[in-house]
């Protein structure tokens, strides 16, 4: 009896980390700030929408609201660009870890490296 309830038990647990990582995705609202050269702290809000490996969506900052271009995902690793209202095209890299539900993000803007880690606005 005991030998039974162990391998139902255990089919079970299997079965809810399958279902974990299935349900795990990038699309939705995420949050972190950024800290600049001159020592700044800036909020920054993605709204990320994963299509197969196409990642479409917007970044904000500052109030301001730009659209996320050229968004490629392959497995947890992703890039995308931005232009800011400048003009300047910003290109990030980024990998989800969904066990964490949190983003880490490397941010090129004009040469000056910059990183952040995002986590789920719910």
């Amino acid at each position: 009896m005991s030998k039974k309830l162990f391998t139902t038990a255990a089919l079970v647990c299997c079965f809810m980390i399958c279902l974990a990582a299935v349900v795990a995705d990038l699309s939705g609202k995420w949050t972190g700030v950024v800290k600049t050269p001159d020592g700044q702290d800036v909020t920054l809000t993605y709204t990320i929408k994963v299509d197969g490996d196409k990642l479409t969506g917007s970044g904000e900052s500052n109030g301001n609201t730009v659209a996320i271009d050229e968004g490629k995902i392959k497995g947890n690793d992703f890039t995308f660009k931005i232009t800011n209202t400048e003009g300047i095209v910003i290109p990030h890299t980024g990998k989800f870890y969904p066990e964490a539900d949190s983003v880490g993000m490397d941010i090129d803007y004009n040469g000056t490296k910059m990183h952040t880690t995002l986590k789920r606005d719910k």
